[in-house]
């Protein structure tokens, strides 16, 4: 066999190789994906290694969705379904408040996550906080249940009961948004961090937290730095990457 056909033998197993590895663990270390690369191809050096990770991650073959974390490229983006209601009451608030940056979501999204479904679903609206009391008049005028930043004790006797309930919260600046069939929703990312930080209002979600994550991490592409970035924005850095550091460390 001529010298090129034979490199390149070798060089179609090896991907094959790293394919098959991230097919099983999802994601990996780098370390981790070394070690299993050596284990394989033991005259290979380390230099040589990362030239070849390098040309793989160019050729969009594999990713590198936070530092020292390996991937398959055919993770998915995480893109929430937006029912006809959302929309209609993200275009309302839009036209009404056309300069006001803010958000829109369900919380009945977080069930994709969880093992326990709760039944109770409400729509949180995000906006910068000069804007929030207006909002909330206006939606008062138009007969809806709405709450600004509501504590526990306001959930427990006026929201946990009742339908149809709009929460407003203040939007965190530079907080990562998507926008989704021209519906401006969080990010996957800013999602986790909230789910962390607010337990008043992921009250539901609090007992599985460190399961939603895993599954969250498993299904979809996540920007680690971008959850980082925000968390420090929020003063929860720490929190935020312990446990997505903890996550990482079950799922590789």
């Amino acid at each position: 066999m001529p010298k090129f056909n034979q490199y390149k033998t070798v060089d179609t197993f090896l991907k094959d190789k790293i394919i098959s590895y991230l097919e099983e663990l999802s994601t990996i270390s780098k370390a981790k994906l070394v070690d299993c690369i050596t284990s394989d191809f033991p005259d290979l050096k380390e230099s040589t290694i990362n030239v070849y990770l390098s040309r793989l991650k160019k050729d969009g073959i594999i990713k590198n969705p936070s530092r020292g974390i390996y991937a398959l490229k055919g993770k998915k983006i995480y893109h929430p379904a937006i029912d006809t209601k959302l929309r209609r009451l993200h275009n309302k608030i839009k036209k009404e408040y056309p300069f006001a940056e803010f958000c829109i979501w369900d919380t009945k999204w977080l069930n994709e996550f969880m093992r326990h479904q709760p039944f109770k679903f409400y729509t949180v609206l995000e906006f910068d906080k000069d804007v929030t009391e207006s909002v909330f008049y206006a939606l008062k005028e138009l007969g809806k249940q709405v709450f600004i930043e509501p504590d526990a004790e306001t959930f427990d006797l006026y929201i946990s009961n009742s339908e149809d309930v709009i929460i407003l919260k203040h939007l965190i600046s530079e907080a990562p948004l998507q926008e989704i069939e021209n519906t401006v929703v969080p990010t996957l990312e800013k999602l986790l961090v909230d789910m962390t930080i607010d337990t008043k209002m992921y009250a539901a979600q609090q007992s599985e937290i460190e399961f939603i994550y895993e599954n969250v991490f498993e299904k979809y592409e996540v920007n680690k730095n971008k959850m980082k970035r925000y968390a420090y924005r929020r003063n929860r850095e720490n929190e935020v990457e312990n446990l997505t550091n903890l996550t990482l460390a079950k799922i590789e």
